[in-house]
């Protein structure tokens, strides 16, 4: 029988709507029925592509008496963290608080008025590796809550005293300079794998907003230290076996320190972050390999994540069903044995296969199983027979039983994806990517966006077309607003840049302190324990430094001194954590790198139609000036509307020609018709 999930439309949610578990949704009625009980809240966090939380449901939460245990003693919450990152970061930040660590399933003892007082992740069905088994922690919670009431609620209390004395406010800590800017390069110097790229020991994430600020230092300073960090990473990975080398895209993270094992979950924000990087090692360096795997992650995003309504899916599984044993297992969908190479390529291209991609009969994997790569001592072999080969191993794969996919559509994740696909389909003349993030964006503005005066907002999440119950949060604003402003950029449509004012203004409205600090919530949020405010950048970046790029492209789009104090303010984290962490703060780093440099803002004026327009946007869109803002179409007054783009106003044509403008610090350089001569203005590094 159906639990209280069964009307819910996350499919993480839906995933336990049949547990014997009386799950029921975060909600002030689920605490209301905790105080009337007299019992304490299991609040249980994950997320639909989580191995470890489908681990536990399949160990605790299908157990009968695990289950019958749970709803006698306790009301048990479930949470998608995607649709509820606020709930997901509070009591994350317990979490790592009490323990030292994080992650997920996350899983978090409550009294009924919310307030903390035991925390855990993932626990086995039984003690093991020094772990209790699930059963014992719940039996000592239940024990706890009735034999020593007074002493859970002072822990309760304290917890929350100690979540509200961590209010950040780093407004006062100034604009990051090119001192801290340098501090942070040395620092990651010292931490990058210089055998394997990447930063740090495993489990080894990609570092995509890393790779942005490494190539927009070296725009700016020439640095090639910075350079070569960002291109041997990007190499390293795009051999490794976390970027899938037939279908295109990459896993969450790799297990081991050379990229070999993923952990296989596929993520939208990764991709769209990964394939901009991508796009922009390749615009810095004219690398095939850059070119080639942007493309392709592009290509297996609009692939394989686009869903019927224009949006694009949250993430795929890990798992899936194994076609031998019929269990499902991770990474089942991707992995190979040379057996299997030679039974879909014959003997002789299935032994150069195995030779090519690195799969041995030991296997690099699970039960003699490979996952697929490119080392770096493989064969030389002809372009055309390995496509043939990697295009006959794809339809093979694809017979198999297929990941499952989390189709709801986060918009934020989709700001990002917009971003990447717009400028993609602008860098290698693929227009259809362009309109696949022109269709994401239209549903965005159709489904996510209320613009009634006086409630302006955005909607977290929507499925199959419909908007989701949840408010959007600070980074939904900024990565929308940033997807929309790099639509703007490559279309000419100056309607994305009014949207994107929209969202800006909503994040100085609504998420913004007087004294500037940001909150991850809106002012009129449903209230928690402490309102969340995180603004490290991990997976994606976080709604500070997201909300921080924003707010400065549009004031390099519009001159307004208020957004540009805005971003200013909010720079002041990068100024404080980036010589310290900078592998925890890259979009912040890579948004104060264009402010360092201006960011510079183009203007190209000419007809649409004519081919020298053209022309020149294209080499405005191939500057490598960290952070440039283009904006292109007939001057103000001669068919440009209402003058959508503000750069264009008073932009004259020299000689009746398409011309470009290129200024910053309200200085401009000489008016141009030479693409060349325009991608020298923008070439980033200064004489």
């Amino acid at each position: 029988m159906p639990n209280r999930l069964a009307n819910e439309t996350s499919p993480y949610l839906l995933q336990h709507a049949e547990n014997p578990v009386d799950w029921v949704p975060w909600a002030s009625g689920a605490f209301e029925e905790a105080r009337e009980r007299g019992v304490p809240v299991l609040l249980s966090v994950g997320y639909s592509s989580c191995h470890w939380c489908h681990v536990m449901a399949h160990e605790s939460f299908e157990d009968e008496t695990t289950a019958a245990f749970m709803n006698e003693h306790f009301v048990n919450i479930k949470v998608d963290r995607e649709e509820r990152p606020d709930v997901d970061s509070v009591y994350m930040e317990a979490v790592q608080a009490a323990t030292g660590q994080g992650g997920w399933p996350m899983t978090v003892f409550m009294t009924p008025d919310a307030e903390p007082f035991y925390f855990g992740t993932y626990f086995p069905p039984e003690p093991r590796h020094g772990m209790p088994s699930f059963m014992q922690v719940l039996e000592g919670v239940r024990t706890a809550w009735t034999g020593r009431p007074d002493e859970v609620a002072e822990v309760a209390k304290r917890i929350v005293r100690d979540l509200a004395g961590r209010q950040l406010d780093y407004g006062r800590a100034g604009v990051p300079g090119p001192e801290e800017m340098a501090r942070a390069l040395l620092q990651l110097t010292r931490e990058y794998d210089a055998a394997h790229g990447g930063f740090g020991g495993a489990p080894k994430f990609p570092p995509s907003m890393v790779i942005e600020f490494l190539l927009r230092h070296h725009a700016r300073t020439g640095a090639e230290g910075a350079l070569q960090m960002a291109a041997d990473t990007c190499e390293a990975m795009a051999r490794g076996g976390i970027y899938d080398q037939l279908g295109g895209g990459f896993a969450r993270y790799a297990v081991d320190r050379a990229w070999v094992t993923p952990h296989f979950e596929k993520m939208l924000y990764d991709n769209a972050l990964l394939c901009r990087a991508y796009a922009h090692l390749w615009r810095a360096t004219g690398s095939e390999m850059a070119r080639r795997v942007a493309v392709e992650t592009a290509d297996f995003m609009v692939r394989e994540l686009r869903t019927s309504e224009g949006g694009f899916a949250s993430a795929l599984d890990a798992d899936s069903e194994d076609p031998v044993s019929g269990k499902h297992v991770e990474g089942a969908y991707y992995v190979w044995t040379p057996e299997q190479l030679r039974e879909v390529l014959g003997e002789e291209d299935g032994l150069l296969a195995a030779e090519y991609f690195g799969v041995t009969e030991g296997g690099t994997f699970e039960h003699g199983t490979s996952v697929l790569q490119l080392p770096q001592d493989g064969p030389v072999v002809d372009g055309e027979r390995i496509e043939g080969i990697r295009a006959r191993l794809l339809e093979a794969r694809g017979q198999r039983p297929a990941p499952g996919r989390d189709d709801k559509v986060v918009a934020a994740w989709n700001g990002l994806a917009i971003a990447a696909l717009a400028e993609c389909g602008a860098y290698f003349g693929r227009p259809d990517l362009v309109e696949r993030a022109t269709e994401a964006a239209d549903l965005l503005v159709r489904v996510h966006f209320d613009a009634a005066a006086g409630r302006a907002r955005l909607t977290r999440t929507s499925k199959d077309g419909r908007a989701g119950a949840n408010a959007g949060v600070l980074e939904d604003y900024g990565d929308v607003a940033e997807g929309f402003l790099a639509l703007a950029a490559v279309t000419g449509e100056g309607v994305w840049l009014d949207f994107a004012g929209l969202l800006v203004d909503l994040v100085l409205d609504r998420f913004t302190a007087e004294d500037g600090t940001l909150y991850d919530t809106a002012h009129d949020a449903e209230r928690l324990i402490r309102r969340p405010q995180d603004p490290t950048d991990n997976a994606a970046p976080s709604g500070w430094t997201a909300a921080a790029g924003a707010l400065l492209s549009y004031a390099a789009h519009t001159g307004s001194e208020a957004h540009r104090t805005a971003a200013e303010r909010a720079l002041g984290v990068v100024h404080a954590l980036g010589p310290r962490a900078p592998r925890f703060i890259g979009h912040g780093l890579a948004v104060a790198e264009a402010l360092l440099d201006g960011p510079r803002e183009v203007a190209v004026a000419g007809h649409p139609d004519d081919p020298a327009t053209a022309e020149l946007h294209r080499a405005a869109l191939l500057g490598t000036a960290p952070g440039a803002v283009v904006a292109v179409g007939m001057p103000q007054g001669e068919g440009a509307g209402d003058g959508e783009f503000p750069l264009l106003a008073e932009r004259t044509l020299v000689h009746d020609l398409p011309t470009a403008y290129v200024c910053r610090h309200f200085v401009c350089a000489r008016p141009t018709t030479d693409p060349v001569e325009l991608a020298r203005q923008l070439g980033g590094v200064r004489p």
